[in-house]
């Protein structure tokens, strides 16, 4: 879907306009209200959001957990300069969010516990680290012969992820200081290093379960919304 049609159905789904004001007089870019606590996203702030991943910026993104900063999978600079903006260490490894299974299967390699895992959990709070297919050669931090990937649980973050492609995403702090939970701190907190930040409401959920499924069982890197004991309950 191109990103016109994306901003048209997104308009068209939440039924209204809303105001993209600029945070410190505009050199820190652009907050744009997407929650029910604020106006609803209009076309016009999603495609600003689009536009800037397209030209190779990095953004702040609402999650159905906790907000991300993000870039592109296949824009190589823009990665870089997320690893910068986090003060990430290249050990360790930054996700990737996708607008479905199908899109994450071209990333990966999913066998039968991770295709249960999925199709059981996604979209949703967790996060499948794989075995990355070869042709997949972003450099994501970490072990580069494996990449994570989530199906998040909010639409309009799949839209922009079936937009743009595959959206590389950490959280929305610098390493080591406590998660911010509004797009207008985000903002602050990165100033020009972001063009442009989704308001998506406070946001305090818990970051995401990580499972590692790269061998013949499971290991869970992270529990987070989804407990240890959901993840071993399978049918």
């Amino acid at each position: 879907m191109s990103s016109r049609a994306v901003c048209d159905d997104l308009s068209a789904r939440t039924g209204g306009e809303l105001r993209a004001w600029p945070v410190d007089g505009g050199r820190a870019g652009t907050v744009a209200a997407v929650s029910s606590d604020v106006p609803p996203p209009s076309a016009a702030s999603v495609d600003e959001v689009i536009a800037a991943l397209l030209a190779g910026a990095c953004v702040g993104i609402p999650t159905d957990t906790v907000y991300g900063i993000a870039a592109r999978l296949d824009d190589p600079v823009a990665i870089e300069a997320l690893f910068a903006l986090k003060g990430r260490a290249a050990t360790k490894a930054m996700a990737v969010l996708v607008d479905e299974f199908e899109t994450a299967a071209e990333l990966g390699h999913f066998d039968g516990v991770a295709t249960d895992l999925a199709r059981r959990f996604w979209p949703g709070p967790l996060t499948l680290v794989v075995r990355r297919r070869e042709g997949v050669v972003a450099d994501l931090g970490g072990d580069h012969a494996t990449i994570g990937v989530r199906c998040p649980d909010h639409d309009v973050v799949r839209d922009l992820a079936r937009a743009v492609g595959p959206i590389v995403t950490t959280s929305a702090n610098r390493t080591g200081e406590p998660t911010i939970e509004t797009a207008a701190d985000i903002a602050a907190a990165f100033g020009p290093g972001l063009a442009a930040v989704l308001d998506g409401g406070r946001l305090s959920d818990a970051a995401s379960t990580v499972v590692d499924v790269t061998g013949t069982g499971l290991v869970v890197l992270r529990e987070g919304p989804i407990s240890t004991a959901d993840l071993t309950d399978l049918p």
